[in-house]
């Protein structure tokens, strides 16, 4: 592996990572409001964040000296975390470090393969680390033969029910998943999605992760303040 991206991925273990994106139709969707959390979270102690879309990543790496996980949503259904070689390139060059790519077993655009992916990077960006969002064991170890840096349970109860590999979603983050690739992979795992308190990122650190991404619990005051009057609604 490339020194520079080893380094990179030694730094951010044991850290936190915090993802700073907007949900569509959400008022907080603009670049600059962005770079603003962004800031915040940094200055807060996180050690990266992951951003979403050209312009974010642009605004975002005029802001902050962290690394920066990037990647681009092109669609709704089916592979839509970068899912081509050219949304990948796009994100190294708007500032990513390391780019996140959907890693499910799942027929992508472009007639390419993950792999494709994590090859063409390689060879094009040696500096910059790929991270595989996941959603089961299968995809995590396929994308370690693929090649992938780092492998993220991003995708674990996201995918729809007839995708053979499917987890069900669960209220935090999926235990039972994360110990399964503990035991089934080698690479640097990353634990994201659905850590809703820093007790719960506690929980996720008493296996051997490398680190954690926590996103909506930090950065998304609609879906907190949803919560806090739901609590109100309930007897």
């Amino acid at each position: 592996m490339n020194e520079t991206r080893q380094q990179l991925i030694d730094s951010l273990k044991g850290q936190l990572v915090v993802s700073c994106q907007a949900y569509p139709g959400d008022a907080m969707r603009r670049a600059d409001i962005t770079a603003a959390v962004a800031q915040s979270v940094v200055a807060g102690g996180a050690a990266a964040v992951r951003i979403q879309g050209v312009a974010d990543l642009i605004a975002v790496r005029q802001a902050v000296e962290v690394p920066i996980i990037g990647l681009i949503k092109f669609g709704h259904e089916g592979v839509y975390i970068t899912p081509s070689i050219a949304h990948a390139r796009n994100c190294v060059n708007a500032g990513a470090d390391i780019v996140a790519i959907d890693a499910t077993l799942r027929q992508r655009g472009q007639g390419e393969t993950f792999a494709d992916a994590v090859t063409a990077l390689h060879e094009e960006f040696p500096q910059v680390a790929v991270m595989a969002d996941c959603a089961s064991l299968e995809d995590a170890k396929a994308a370690e033969d693929a090649g992938a840096d780092l492998i993220g349970t991003t995708l674990a109860g996201y995918t729809p029910a007839d995708y053979p590999y499917s987890r069900t979603s669960t209220s935090g983050p999926d235990l039972d998943f994360i110990e399964k690739l503990c035991l089934g992979v080698k690479r640097p795992i990353v634990v994201e999605g659905r850590i809703h308190s820093p007790e719960e990122l506690k929980e996720v650190y008493q296996f051997p992760i490398h680190f954690a991404c926590v996103g909506t619990a930090i950065t998304h005051p609609q879906r907190i303040t949803g919560w806090y009057v739901d609590a109100l609604k309930k007897p």
